[in-house]
Order: C-alpha cells, then sequence, then structure tokens
C-alpha cells in the first residue's frame, strides 16, 4: 500500500466518524473544530476526505493475491 493510499484510508476513516458522530449525536466534530460548515477550512477537510474515499475506491479492485505478493516482498524489521 503506497503512501497515498495510507493517508486516504486515514482520511476515510476520519469522515467515517464524523458521519457516525452525524448520525448519532448530531454532531458534526469537523465543523465544531473548524468554525461552523461553511468555513473554508472545513470545505477543504470535507472535500479531502471526499477525494480520499475516491482514491479507496481502487482498493477494491486490488487482486488478493497481488497483495499477498506485496506482503512477502516487504523486508522484515528487527526489533
Amino acid at each position: 500500500m503506497s503512501a497515498i493510499q495510507r493517508i486516504a484510508l486515514v482520511l476515510t476513516i476520519i469522515g467515517a466518524i464524523n458521519w457516525g458522530l452525524v448520525g448519532f449525536f448530531q454532531f458534526d466534530l469537523v465543523a465544531a473544530i473548524f468554525g461552523g460548515q461553511d468555513s473554508a477550512l472545513a470545505r477543504i477537510v470535507y472535500g479531502l476526505v471526499g477525494i480520499a474515499g475516491l482514491i479507496n475506491i481502487g482498493l477494491l479492485f486490488v487482486r488478493e493475491q497481488q497483495t499477498q505478493t506485496s506482503r512477502q516482498q516487504e523486508p522484515e524489521t528487527t526489533r
């Protein structure tokens, strides 16, 4: 998994948590942190989460065999 895919996955998780908060508690954490849904920073975060979701669509089409092969090729870290 590339660095961009990892960042996209983290942003997608943040978006999912935010939507869970909206759904269960009617609380938009991103809007609360960045000054409302209409603020420029909140809109940037919403946009980045949307782009991250689009990037993660590609993960649906990665063959399982390819992911296992790439895991085997990664060097093991020593402790």
